[in-house]
């Protein structure tokens, strides 16, 4: 049920210094039709194809492509996306698909063991094992770091784990000792792009609340005062 999520954004490369050295024959602005590759992970969470992500693997794409381990990669449609919780619903067209098993992550204690999964670094499936570090994390202080996806926002109640977790594990899988999801992997603390034993995953409960809306409506509705 963890699925490689590929995509592509077309791209402009700029051409101020052909015109410096060519003169004005050169159009301003880029050359269009360029394309901006990425990878990530994702799960699905139901029969007929929805996938749970987050939302920096997918925004700003211009084409997703998921593929299941040994399937040839398949056209994704993105459903929505809430950045505050980077958490992004994808769609695939398909029946009787696998589909994870959904845990209750308030039920996890700091100590379970863990396994994450995903496509670290496009290796390939991989499954990596640690513990639950820390509950109830705030990873706001991640502004600008690897895989943060939060843009400096304050994200709270992740689940901090030791597994490793590296570029391309975004979106994927932390699950327990039964092989239920209890959470998404999403961004890590690192001074050196790979993991250091510092990672952090939304826990599946606020996924699920976040992903029924998105799949509902396309958006997430937030109450508000004023």
């Amino acid at each position: 049920a963890v699925v490689t999520v590929y995509i592509s954004k077309n791209t402009t490369r700029d051409n101020a210094l052909a015109r410096e050295l060519f003169g004005n024959a050169l159009p301003p602005g880029g050359k269009p039709g360029l394309e901006d590759s990425g990878l990530g992970s994702g799960i699905i969470i139901s029969s007929d194809g929805y996938i749970l992500t987050n939302n920096h693997v997918v925004t700003g794409a211009d084409k997703i492509e998921v593929a299941r381990v040994g399937d040839q990669r398949m056209k994704a449609t993105l459903i929505g996306a809430d950045p505050s919780t980077d958490i992004a619903v994808i769609k695939i067209e398909g029946e009787n698909l696998p589909v994870m098993t959904l845990a209750d992550s308030d039920k996890l204690r700091v100590g379970d063991v863990v396994f994450a999964i995903g496509n670290p670094l496009s290796v390939g499936q991989t499954v990596t094992m640690g513990i639950v570090s820390a509950k109830g994390r705030q990873i706001g202080l991640l502004k600008g770091k690897e895989g943060s996806g939060t843009d400096g926002a304050v994200l709270e109640d992740f689940i901090q784990t030791d597994a490793a977790i590296n570029m391309g594990n975004s979106g994927g899988a932390l699950v327990d000792a039964l092989g239920r999801l209890i959470g998404i992997n999403s961004a890590i603390i690192t001074p050196s792009r790979g993991s250091v034993g510092i990672g952090f995953a939304i826990p599946v409960n606020l996924a699920r609340f976040i992903m029924n809306s998105l799949v509902e409506t396309g958006a997430l509705a937030r109450g508000f005062l004023g």
